[in-house]
């Protein structure tokens, strides 16, 4: 057998290796959390109770939490994203550039246990003191800053997502931006654009790394779970504002799947959590997966 057919079968046989452990993972999934929605049907997605006594479970806090901070942690962190890609691979000295990026992948790289220690102890009391205060004391009139705010809360944990994904997507930002070739560049420099003008040309070129890098980091943010558990406020109740303190989906399985055994249908309602989870992550992929096919297409 040749070396490239080798190399195709093993291709292959990996492939569908992923493929079967996706499966399986849906499959695991649906069959533990059958029984909360045999007994509760849709209603465990729409009900706001987590009462293990009375064995009532719902997950619509959790779920608004997890959507609440993921977007909001997307929407902060993708100007800097894009800001720190064009700044490494553009802006900053070359001899500073090797500095900058492997800084940048050392803050990926980081486990979140530290970003949930610092985000605790260090952001949660400068967000509060300087922040959120002062939205709440001039803007508390607007529903989203209506809630007097405490350190721990879901626009802190918002927060700290923003920052722990921004290396994520901004790698693939940079690394994309870095392949540009330099003589579209010298061409437009030919004809008398500024920099400033020819960057905005090259980030144009780049929008679907944009959408990927941008896509990468919201799978992140819905799926952490210790950094976020620390700065939540892991309080169940539907939000009313960003200072409220509640729940995401991980934060609400990493916290009550110790005890989770010792009833009957939290196991099931956990496992139906992170099946939601998994499906509105998927929905998301393919909706990035299709921006990104129709950006490149019109590219």
């Amino acid at each position: 057998m040749s070396s490239g057919k080798i190399f195709y079968n093993t291709l292959t046989f990996l492939v569908f290796i992923s493929l079967f452990i996706v499966i399986a993972v849906v499959i695991s999934l649906s069959v533990t959390s059958y029984p909360i929605f045999l007994r509760d049907g849709l209603f465990f997605i729409s009900k706001s109770v987590w009462n293990p006594v009375k064995e009532e479970y719902g997950i619509l806090p959790a779920l608004l939490g997890t959507l609440i901070t993921s977007t909001l942690a997307v929407g902060l962190a993708t100007p800097l994203a894009i800001s720190l890609a064009v700044f490494s691979a553009e802006i900053v000295p070359p001899r500073f550039r090797a500095l900058i990026n492997n800084i940048s992948d050392l803050m990926a790289s980081l486990p979140s246990v530290i970003y949930g220690l610092w985000g605790l102890f260090i952001l949660a009391p400068i967000l509060n003191e300087y922040i959120m205060i002062p939205l709440h004391r001039y803007l508390g009139f607007i529903p989203l800053f209506s809630t007097k705010p405490v350190p721990t809360n879901l626009f802190t944990a918002s927060v700290l997502l923003a920052i722990m994904i921004v290396p994520f997507a901004s790698s693939i930002i940079r690394e994309a931006y870095s392949a540009i070739p330099y003589y579209l560049k010298e061409a437009a420099y030919s004809i008398g654009l500024t920099r400033w003008e020819v960057i905005k040309i090259a980030i144009g070129y780049v929008k679907s790394a944009i959408f990927a890098g941008l896509f990468l980091a919201l799978g992140r943010a819905m799926g952490e779970t210790v950094a976020v558990a620390m700065v939540v406020g892991n309080i169940f109740n539907l939000p009313k504002s960003l200072f409220d303190m509640g729940y995401t989906i991980p934060s609400l399985i990493a916290n009550q799947f110790p005890n989770a055994e010792a009833y009957n249908y939290m196991v099931p309602a956990l496992y139906g959590g992170a099946l939601m989870l998994f499906l509105i992550g998927l929905v998301i992929n393919f909706f990035g997966l299709y921006l990104i096919k129709k950006v490149m297409i019109k590219s």
